[in-house]
């Protein structure tokens, strides 16, 4: 099954959309699904152009596809658990909140805290995304703790902060403190960032660029061959929280 849900014009399109019933699950079963547009309820075929292609016994034979204006869209594919959403533009915020499974793809780049305590599946991002990527919402202690997020572009801010488990990886640069609280799970960073994993416990967090600000409560273990067959300075810490994780950076500058 293939749905297809077009962005209607909207006379103010800068209001948000909170759509977290937009899943494969739910849209299956052609239940009655709405979404609020500010503070108003809406109907799914009132913000959406909805067209329906094939049929589906289970949420892994649908694929969800999003089009027109949709970087307002927040909350799509929450607690998702199959299927494939494919948004192709910009998504807006918490995308893929508390997802256990499935694939959600954007073609263009995503609002803040994509992947939010997601525990399973896939995310793939191939434009720039906000902060908080992989992280958990404030004042929570945990993260992402499973599945796979990949950000083709930038990423924001605290990235991964308290990954928990799962993967993360970055192909470019990251902002300031990726990786703050880690306390497992992998993070990759193939471009710079600044001060990462503080307070960090646990995990494994290579950054094949700069690390600028690199706090000094990381212990030097020496060098490393690294998967690009480069070599790579090994840290343990963050030792200022009897931290036993493991900071791979290619390159650094101590915060002064």
């Amino acid at each position: 099954m293939r749905i297809i849900l077009t962005m209607r014009p909207r006379k103010n399109p800068k209001i948000p959309i909170e759509a977290e019933m937009i899943v494969p699950s739910l849209l299956m079963k052609g239940d009655d699904v709405t979404v609020w547009e500010g503070n108003r309820e809406r109907r799914l075929d009132e913000v959406f152009e909805v067209a329906i292609e094939g049929e589906a016994s289970s949420p892994a034979d649908v694929e969800v596809v999003l089009r027109g204006d949709t970087a307002r869209v927040k909350r799509i594919g929450e607690y998702m658990d199959g299927g494939q959403i494919t948004v192709e533009g910009d998504i807006g915020m918490h995308c893929g909140n508390f997802m256990e499974a499935g694939t959600i793809e954007v073609m263009g780049n995503a609002g803040g805290w994509l992947g939010r305590e997601m525990r399973g599946g896939t995310i793939i991002c191939r434009g720039n995304a906000g902060h908080y990527c992989a992280s958990g919402y404030r004042g929570e202690k945990k993260g992402m703790t499973g599945g796979r997020i990949e950000v083709f572009g930038n990423a924001g801010d605290f990235v991964a902060e308290y990954l928990t488990g799962g993967e993360v990886f970055v192909h470019g640069n990251c902002g300031d403190m990726p990786g703050v609280e880690m306390h497992g799970g992998t993070l990759t960073i193939s471009g710079d960032c600044s001060r990462p994993c503080g307070n960090m416990t646990s995990g494994t967090c290579t950054v094949f660029g700069c690390a600028y600000g690199m706090m000094p409560t990381f212990a030097l273990q020496g060098e490393e061959i690294a998967s690009d067959g480069e070599k790579i300075h090994s840290f343990t810490g963050d030792v200022a929280n009897r931290g036993k994780g493991n900071l791979f950076v290619r390159r650094y500058q101590y915060l002064e």
